[in-house]
């Protein structure tokens, strides 16, 4: 039982070593040499007019969770429909539990207005 664990840890260990070799490498290798060119806004091919800092209305980013949720669930789903016919009742009765969870989080989202454009 140890062993099937002690490979999952040797494995995040491996990459997060990985990661921060990869990071410190570019670091080091990488051209540093700014200029006022380089340090100016860029963005979509034309100099910025005006003040870039825009707030967005949270509710951008709400849209964007619940949507992500709803794709996640999608990927999720989709193996266990390829092979529902060989699934035991335990196995659907987690996902019937799982599609439940999200539901109530859609009419929380809902019920709070978050999915109201106004």
């Amino acid at each position: 039982m140890r062993t099937d664990f002690a490979f999952v840890g040797v494995m995040l260990v491996t990459a997060a070593l990985l990661m921060g070799v990869t990071l410190i490498a570019a670091s080091l290798l990488r051209p540093k040499k700014p200029s006022k060119a380089k340090l100016e806004t860029y963005e979509c091919g034309m100099q910025t007019v005006g003040d870039t800092w825009v707030q967005f209305r949270v509710q951008y980013y709400v849209i964007a969770l619940v949507f992500v949720l709803f794709d996640i669930e999608a990927i999720l789903l989709f193996p266990i429909a390829v092979a529902f016919n060989s699934l035991t009742f335990f196995a659907v009765a987690n996902v019937i539990l799982f599609i439940v969870v999200l539901l109530i989080a859609l009419l929380y989202a809902w019920r709070k207005g978050a999915l109201d454009w106004e």
